[in-house]
C-alpha cells in the first residue's frame, strides 16, 4: 500500500465537520455525572440507582457497538453518523421530560442505543479520508471535540444549579437536532476509489460473523481488546466518579466541583491528543510500531498521576495528577484507531472499533455501578482511583506485547 501522504482540504473539512458530533455525542452522555446533586433532589434515588444511569447506558452502548460499527462497515458511514446524531439528540431533548427514575432509566438506555453508531463510523471515515502520516493526528483533532464535550460537563451542573436539569437536556439536544439537519447537507463518505487499496472497495460484501471471525483470529487484536477493555475501566470511573470525589473531598458546591473535575482534565486532554497524535504520526516514520509506543509511555505517566489524585488531601496535588493524566491518557485517543489499522482487516475497521467499544463499556458500566454499590457501603472513592492506578500498568503492559500480526493491504480471497 502506497498511503496519500498529502491529504486534501474535503479530508481536514471531514475531521472538522466531525469534531462537533464528537462534541456533542460526549457532551450528552457525560453532563448527567455532573448534575447529581440537582437529578437526585428532583426524583428520589439510591446512590446505586444514580451509578445505573450511567452504566444501563454503557451497557447497551457496549452490547450493540460491533453491531453498530457493522453498519458503517456495510453501508454508508455519512449516512450511519447523521441518523445517530438526529437519534440520541433527540433522546437527550425527551429526558428533560422524565419524571422518574424508570423514565430516566430508559432514556438514558435509548441514547446508548443511538449513540453507539457514531464513534466507530466517525474514526473509520477519518482513516478513510487520511491515509498517510497525516492518521494520528487527524484522529487526535477530531478527539479534542470529545475532550471539550467532557470539559464542559460542568456546564450542565451549573446549568443544573442556576435554572434546571432538565433545561440543560433540552439546551444539548435542541443543539443536536439543528446539528444533524446541518450535517445532512455536508458530509460525504470518502471517494470509493481513493480507498481502494485498501481494500475499502470489498465493504458492500462484508458480513458480520466472518467480520468478527477475522477479529478473533488475530492474536495481536485479541491483546488491543484487553488493553482497551482495562482502559475503559479507568476511563468511565473517572468520568463516573471524579466530580463527587472532587464535591465531597474538598467540601466544594456541585458546580464548582463538576468544573473542577472535569475542566482541567480535558484541558489536559486536548493537548494530550494533539501532541500524541504528532508524536506517534513523526515515530511511525521510522518504526510502524511507533503508535504503540507512544502510548506505553503515556501511560507509564498516567498511573502515578492519578494515584496522585487519590491520594492528595491538598487540591492542587489533585488537579496536577488530574492534568497529567489527562495528558498522558488521552496518548490513547489519538492512537487506537491507527492502531487498529495495524492489526485488522481494512473492511472491518468500523467493526473492530466497535468491539473494542464494547468491552470499554461494558466493562466501564460494571465500574461506574461498582462506584456506587461502594459508596452505598460506605467506602471511600479513593479506593477506586487506586484501583485505577494499578489497572493502567496492567494496561502498558498487554499494549507493549502487541506486534503487527500480518499485512492486511489487501483482503483476504474469498
Amino acid at each position: 500500500m502506497t498511503p496519500d501522504p498529502r491529504p486534501n482540504a474535503r479530508a481536514w473539512l471531514i475531521v472538522g465537520l466531525l469534531w462537533f458530533v464528537a462534541f456533542f455525542n460526549y457532551l450528552a452522555r457525560i453532563t448527567i455525572t455532573t448534575m447529581h446533586g440537582s437529578i437526585v433532589h428532583s426524583i428520589p434515588m439510591t446512590e446505586t440507582q444514580f451509578g445505573l444511569l450511567t452504566s444501563s447506558f454503557l451497557w447497551i452502548y457496549g452490547l450493540l457497538s460491533p453491531a453498530a460499527g457493522f453498519l458503517s462497515d456495510r453501508f454508508s458511514r455519512s449516512r450511519v453518523i447523521v441518523c445517530s446524531l438526529f437519534a440520541w439528540s433527540a433522546l437527550t431533548w425527551l429526558t428533560a421530560y422524565a419524571t422518574n427514575f424508570q423514565e430516566l432509566l430508559i432514556m438514558r438506555a435509548l441514547m446508548g442505543a443511538s449513540e453507539a453508531c457514531y464513534l466507530p463510523a466517525g474514526l473509520a471515515l477519518i482513516t478513510d479520508y487520511h491515509r498517510g502520516p497525516t492518521r494520528s493526528l487527524a484522529t487526535g483533532v477530531h478527539m479534542t471535540g470529545i475532550m471539550f464535550g467532557q470539559a464542559l460537563g460542568g456546564f450542565g451542573g451549573w446549568l443544573a444549579e442556576t435554572r434546571s436539569w432538565n433545561f440543560a437536556f433540552v439546551v444539548m439536544g435542541v443543539s443536536g437536532v439543528a446539528y444533524a439537519v446541518v450535517l445532512f447537507f455536508a458530509l460525504r463518505d470518502a471517494p470509493r476509489e481513493g480507498i481502494a487499496s485498501e481494500a475499502k472497495a470489498a465493504a458492500p460484501s462484508a458480513q458480520f460473523l466472518p467480520a468478527l471471525a477475522s477479529l478473533f483470529k488475530n492474536s495481536a487484536f485479541v491483546l488491543v481488546l484487553c488493553f482497551w477493555g482495562l482502559l475503559g475501566i479507568v476511563g468511565w470511573a473517572v468520568v463516573g466518579w471524579m466530580p463527587v470525589f472532587v464535591q465531597e473531598h474538598f467540601h466544594m458546591g456541585q458546580g464548582e466541583a463538576g468544573f473542577s473535575a472535569t475542566l482541567y482534565v480535558n484541558i489536559a486532554a486536548l493537548i494530550g491528543v494533539l501532541v500524541g497524535g504528532a508524536w506517534a504520526d513523526r515515530w511511525a516514520k521510522k518504526n510502524e510500531l511507533g503508535r504503540i509506543y507512544v502510548v506505553v509511555v503515556g501511560l507509564c505517566v498516567a498511573a502515578p498521576a492519578i494515584l496522585l489524585t487519590a491520594c492528595s488531601n491538598v487540591f492542587f496535588f489533585t488537579i496536577l495528577g488530574l492534568v497529567l493524566f489527562g495528558v498522558a491518557r488521552a496518548f490513547s485517543d489519538s492512537n487506537m484507531m491507527p492502531i487498529l489499522c495495524l492489526v485488522s482487516d481494512p473492511r472491518y475497521r468500523a467493526t473492530g472499533y466497535g468491539v473494542l467499544n464494547a468491552c470499554a463499556c461494558i466493562v466501564g458500566g460494571v465500574a461506574i455501578y461498582a462506584g456506587g454499590a461502594l459508596r452505598d457501603a460506605h467506602v471511600d472513592l479513593s479506593r477506586v482511583f487506586q484501583f485505577s492506578a494499578a489497572s493502567i500498568v496492567v494496561c502498558a503492559a498487554l499494549l507493549f506485547l502487541v506486534k503487527r500480526h500480518r499485512s492486511f493491504a489487501a483482503p483476504a480471497a474469498p
